[in-house]
């Protein structure tokens, strides 16, 4: 639980963190329009933060953590998500600079945040098996 705990709180830091990059990024560089750096702050408070809140609840009540499911789901989605997250700064960087991209670079940034989309569900499909074996095995 404590894991569960320290996680949730490194992804709390980060979130707050990644709120005053995109605000203090866009007030420097005069942008107001519409930026995927917005998203970054949301995505790891909710995904990252209260996510791990929730399992950590879970494992004070359930074997949820010896689950060799959750372990597997534990290791690819604190990759995912961070993964995810660079994607969106990448992409936001590029939108706030209005930096032009040639069609190829600009499909690379989609194609790279698309597997970390991916890599996000895979893990999301983990933890629900690694729930239902909980389910199962404590009913």
């Amino acid at each position: 639980m404590k894991k569960l705990i320290n996680t949730a709180f490194g992804y709390a830091i980060a979130s707050m963190a990644f709120g005053v990059f995109y605000r203090e990024f866009t007030k420097w560089n005069g942008f107001t329009g519409k930026t995927t750096l917005a998203v970054n702050h949301l995505h790891l408070f909710a995904l990252g933060t209260v996510l791990f809140l929730v399992l950590a609840l879970f494992a004070k009540t359930t074997s949820l953590t010896a689950q060799p499911m959750f372990r597997r789901f534990y290791g690819l989605y604190n990759v995912a998500l961070p993964f995810m997250t660079v994607m969106f700064t990448v992409r936001g960087v590029v939108q706030v600079l209005g930096t032009p991209l040639s069609s190829g670079a600009d499909a690379a940034i989609s194609g790279i945040a698309g597997i970390g989309h991916i890599l996000m569900g895979v893990s999301i499909v983990m933890l629900f098996l690694a729930l239902k074996a909980v389910a199962k095995t404590e009913e």
